[in-house]
């Protein structure tokens, strides 16, 4: 940090020497103006924001006190030494309450003054980066809330916090709009049939990353929220929304697309919202997204820019995907009523369906199995046995018949796992859904609690039943899994990889990292980067180290 100093006296001699003999360059101090009395001084105080004032006491037109006094009303934070001969004593008192910190007398030792312009300029360096690690902490915790309220909008939980934090920050999002896309891992449901857990987490991860290190690049106010499995809905600000270009939003996403399918080989989506998107329709908008590419053949890639509907069919089939999220949403919450009553409605409408409408309809009840399908994994109530015996009959082609008699399979297994659920595995694992996707975050049990909607010490005692280990060592086995996966799989930097954990420090990193695996980061990357991992990937590199 370059410091920068204003010396003020109305004796030039005394300025002169000031300049020439305190060794300012050797310092890294900028001496950014002179002045002969106060009001002089404060013009430049107002046009350069001096870090540190050395300053006569009298002077003519505005001496030193009242410029100390229109310093200090200024706001500025300058440190200052104060010149004086002995027998201006009298006024020390005067100006104690403006905090001077340190007084020289006249005829001034210049060596004892370099001195204590070096000590104080350690001082403010030392203030400086206290001050820029505080802010760059608040930002980072303003940041995580504020993605955590967008998360609550696109979801539509709706929560106290989330109102409240709007509430709290009502001008800073009065008018704010953003630009929307979803990004879906292209045929996601059947790859994710095939990979282990360990092997899902890691790709969901690394396509996070490369995400968020792709529109880093670009340098835009972003958030990249992972809403399940393989599918990311990144926002980026407009503010105004007049400066909305969707032809740069195009640019944006293909840049994403082939960021991802260039480092990772894996076929990417991106659904694109033509105009911008004010927060209180995220939800709305983000749901029609989902449907565009839930209704897109899944082996379809690129770019998709919904239009508007276009005839019955286009209104028929939102009406069938409004029935599959009623079920989705009555399995969530339990509710067998609500999910049965989507269920017959589902089959009743295609009962009802003409004979010359099958073979539009049977690719649409494809999707959206599909979809129900993706929706049954991430909520936990199916086999990787029972999920097997659903894909053998979708393999099939099934017609419309069968493809809704798989559907209504689906929901009774799923419907039962539910019910059969108690309310606290329920609760954990949406917390464990939580954690993984918020693991490079801040984790702690009271914002965990806090996203439940229970106690901090409940949520503990059913998190220690539930996975039969601590919240902190669960948090901590699931980051240092996913760090030996990164060191042995990736080219980041140990640091790098740390940080991608929750880590900011790489010392604290590495020590946490050495009492869990008995080697070092770097000699576990030495000893398994040649080794085969747990899939082929390849290494991931969007950014530098």
């Amino acid at each position: 940090m370059r410091i920068k100093a204003l010396l003020v006296d109305d004796e030039v001699n005394i300025i002169k020497n000031l300049q020439s003999v305190i060794p300012w360059e050797s310092m890294d101090i900028e001496v950014v103006g002179t002045a002969r009395n106060g009001e002089q001084a404060l013009e430049i105080v107002r046009r350069d924001s001096p870090h540190l004032v050395l300053c006569d006491i009298r002077m003519p037109v505005m001496d030193g006190i009242r410029f100390l006094e229109g310093l200090r009303e200024l706001g500025s934070e300058a440190e200052v030494i104060m010149m004086t001969g002995y027998q201006d004593f009298s006024y020390v008192r005067s100006v104690i309450r403006y905090e001077v910190k340190d007084y020289i007398l006249k005829p001034i030792d210049y060596e004892e003054l370099a001195q204590t312009v070096e000590r104080l300029a350690r001082g403010i360096r030392s203030r400086s980066e206290e001050q820029q690690q505080v802010q760059q902490e608040w930002r980072r915790v303003f940041h995580l809330a504020y993605e955590k309220v967008l998360y609550d909008l696109l979801v539509d939980l709706g929560g106290g916090a989330s109102r409240s934090f709007l509430r709290e920050h009502e001008r800073e999002t009065e008018g704010l709009a953003f630009a929307m896309m979803l990004i879906d891992v292209a045929d996601y449901t059947k790859k994710e049939h095939l990979w282990e857990e360990k092997e899902r987490k890691l790709w969901n991860f690394a396509v996070q990353n490369i995400l968020q290190e792709s529109l880093a690049q670009l340098g835009v106010p972003h958030s990249v929220l992972q809403i399940r499995s393989g599918e990311w809905c990144v926002l980026i600000e407009r503010v105004p929304p007049e400066t909305f270009d969707r032809r740069l939003v195009l640019e944006w996403a293909e840049k994403l697309r082939f960021s991802v399918e260039s480092y990772l080989k894996l076929g990417i989506r991106a659904a694109v919202h033509p105009f911008p998107v004010p927060i209180e329709r995220l939800s709305k908008a983000y749901k029609g997204l989902q449907r565009i590419l839930n209704l897109s053949p899944s082996t379809a890639e690129g770019i998709i820019v919904p239009e508007k509907d276009r005839g019955g069919q286009e209104v028929s089939t939102h009406k069938l995907w409004d029935w599959i999220e009623e079920m989705v949403t009555g399995l969530k919450r339990c509710d067998r009523r609500r999910t049965e009553t989507a269920l017959r409605e589902l089959n009743d409408s295609f009962r009802r369906l003409p004979e010359a409408s099958s073979d539009r309809a049977e690719p649409i009840l494809h999707y959206l199995c599909l979809h129900l399908l993706r929706e049954m994994r991430t909520m936990d109530v199916m086999t990787r046995e029972e999920e097997a015996d659903i894909w053998q009959r979708l393999d099939r082609n099934p017609g419309v018949r069968d493809t809704l008699a798989v559907i209504n399979k689906l929901v009774d297994r799923s419907l039962d796992s539910v019910m059969k659920k108690k309310t606290s595995e329920v609760l954990m694992l949406s917390a464990r859904d939580y954690i993984e996707r918020n693991l490079p975050s801040d984790l702690s049990i009271d914002a965990l609690a806090e996203y439940l909607g229970i106690s901090g010490s409940y949520f503990s005692l059913l998190f220690k039943q539930h996975f039969g280990e601590t919240f902190v060592e669960y948090v901590t086995k699931q980051r240092m899994e996913m760090a030996k996966s990164l060191l042995a799989l990736s080219d980041k930097s140990v640091t790098q990889v740390g940080g991608m954990v929750g880590y900011s420090e790489r010392r604290y990193f590495t020590r946490v990292f050495s009492k869990y695996t008995g080697m070092l980061p770097s000699e576990f990357r030495e000893r398994h980067q040649n080794r085969k991992g747990l899939a082929e990937i390849p290494s991931w590199s969007a950014g530098g180290e």
